[in-house]
């Protein structure tokens, strides 16, 4: 199966939820006046967008309406198509890997698939020919270093870890020096699941970035914020809440095979002006893909 066709399967609860709110509006089509615009813009609220960027978007989807004189149902529907590719299309979503080494910092909440994906970028990278290290830096939990054990081990990465409840930045300081010492390409960076209104961890990761910046000060360097495709609207929140600890240069999305909430995607991005890097639609080591805003669009309209 392509990752289009995968991608398309996976956000299939989102589709149903989109096309029903949707299409509801259009059934009743009869002209596009000030009465089908409220009601388009009620069904994209309702789709998890957000209030703010569907606001937006109709009142672009207005001017445009105007400016090129659309009366047609389908035309309209490809100009909000097109709306939504621009939204997404805020960055290039190919990860900046530049220089040898490069680093990726994976930060998020708990729960929301940190190791799992950074297992899947971790098999990319190989794959590509790439010697990738993993930086086990989450040590309040031990479970979390044993996945990633696991993951690195599939994925052909080496693994850099510590006992538990050690300095998590000491553990990406010993994960700098093997990376150079083997001339590796990439080093991959896991971090303790942060709860942004937990001030202490929030100041560990700050350590490890300053330790990052120290470091491999010359090195390209990425910050990932995952987030789990379920949460819906508290997702904007926490993008906005790590926003001030860290420069987020792109986001993970994981579990969109699992809800109906992928909407919040656009809202995310919108308010945000951060690139999505890669989704997640599977539990395969294979079903995370760089981020296609047009294969988005489609899959959900």
């Amino acid at each position: 199966m392509g990752f289009f066709e995968k991608l398309k399967q996976g956000l299939s609860k989102t589709k149903t939820s989109f096309d029903e709110k949707i299409n509801s509006v259009f059934s009743s089509f009869r002209k596009v006046d000030e009465d089908f615009l409220e009601e388009l813009e009620e069904a994209l609220i309702l789709s998890d967008i957000g209030i703010e960027t569907s606001e937006k978007i109709i009142a672009s989807l207005r001017e445009r309406i105007k400016k090129q004189k659309i009366e047609d149902e389908e035309e309209v529907k490809n100009v909000l198509r097109e709306i939504m590719k621009e939204i997404l299309n805020v960055a290039d979503p190919k990860l900046n890997l530049e220089t040898k080494p490069s680093v990726i910092l994976v930060i998020g909440v708990n729960g929301v698939g940190k190791t799992t994906s950074i297992g899947k970028i971790a098999a990319k990278l190989t794959h590509d020919g790439k010697k990738v290290v993993i930086a086990a830096a989450d040590t309040f939990r031990a479970a979390a270093v044993e996945q990633l054990e696991i993951w690195a081990k599939r994925s052909g990465a080496e693994i850099v870890k510590r006992e538990e409840g050690i300095d998590p930045a000491s553990v990406v300081y010993d994960a700098i020096s093997r990376t150079k010492e083997i001339g590796a390409d990439v080093l991959i960076c896991d971090t303790a699941g942060r709860l942004h209104n937990k001030k202490y961890l929030m100041d560990e990761l700050n350590k490890i970035q300053k330790v990052i910046n120290k470091e491999m000060e010359e090195a390209s360097k990425e910050v990932l914020l995952v987030i789990d495709g379920t949460t819906g609207q508290n997702a904007i929140s926490q993008v906005k809440a790590f926003k001030e600890e860290a420069d987020i240069t792109g986001l993970i999305l994981t579990k969109l095979d699992g809800t109906a909430k992928g909407g919040v995607v656009i809202g995310i991005v919108e308010e945000n002006k951060i690139p999505v890097k890669f989704v997640g639609v599977g539990e395969q080591i294979d079903d995370m893909e760089i981020f296609n805003p047009d294969d988005f669009v489609k899959a959900i309209i």
